[in-house]
C-alpha cells in the first residue's frame, strides 16, 4: 500500500485522474476528512472537498503502482 497527497484543481483534472485510475487493476481510494471514495468514481470524487489536498491510498506495492504514480505526478502535492 502506498499513500500520497494529491490536488485536483479543475473538472479536467478530475477527468484525467479518474481516467488514469480506471486503467489500474488495483484499487485506489481518495480520503477527505472522514470520507473515503473510490478514485475510479468521478461522482465520488466530486462529493469530496476539492479545495483541499486529498489523501490517496494505492492498494498495490508492485511496479504497476509506480507507473500509475508517474502518470499522475502533476497532481501529487508533495
Amino acid at each position: 500500500m502506498k499513500e500520497s497527497k494529491i490536488i485536483l484543481n479543475s473538472i479536467d483534472d478530475v477527468k484525467e485522474f479518474v481516467g488514469e485510475a480506471n486503467r489500474c487493476v488495483f484499487d485506489v481510494d481518495l480520503l477527505s476528512g472522514r470520507y473515503a471514495v473510490d478514485a475510479k468514481s468521478i461522482m465520488g470524487i466530486f462529493s469530496l472537498d476539492l479545495t483541499k489536498a486529498l489523501k490517496m491510498v494505492i492498494h498495490s506495492d508492485g511496479g504497476d503502482a509506480d507507473e500509475f504514480l508517474d502518470n499522475i505526478k502533476r497532481f501529487i502535492a508533495e
